[in-house]
């Protein structure tokens, strides 16, 4: 019997990650007449979302890298990449504009705080979970 995973189950892998990209283009897409604007609180839950969303993209490029202990490193150069190109369609978008702040410290944290959550996740789980 084999057990090593078939080609399309480690393409599969990386499905969660497509969604996680798609998802944040789709926010990104978003011209600025059409987001609200509340003060303190929207800045908080935009920021937020910042952090929370590359949180996610880490998370799921490691998923994609097979949990690998060794790759966790490559999972969070690969979310703030697509942090930096996300910033960048943003110039395209009506009203919006790129942002060096958004990538250097929400989102680097955010892929630094996934990274941080699942090197623990490993720590307390079996490697089984991880490498099937």
């Amino acid at each position: 019997m084999n057990t090593k995973p078939s080609r399309f189950a480690g393409i599969l892998r990386w499905l969660p990650a497509l969604i996680l990209m798609a998802v944040i283009f789709a926010l990104s897409s978003t011209p600025s007449t059409d987001l609200p604007n509340y003060g303190f609180w929207d800045a908080l839950v935009k920021k937020g979302g910042h952090v929370a969303g590359y949180t996610l993209l880490s998370l799921s490029y490691w998923y994609g890298l097979g949990f690998d202990p060794q790759k966790g490193w490559l999972a969070w150069l690969l979310a703030v990449l697509y942090a930096i190109t996300d910033e960048v369609h943003q110039a395209f978008t009506p009203g919006r504009t790129p942002s060096a702040t958004d990538v250097l410290v929400f989102d680097a944290f955010g892929a630094l705080l996934g990274c941080a959550i699942g090197r623990l996740v490993q720590k307390h789980t079996k490697p089984a979970v991880f490498h099937s």
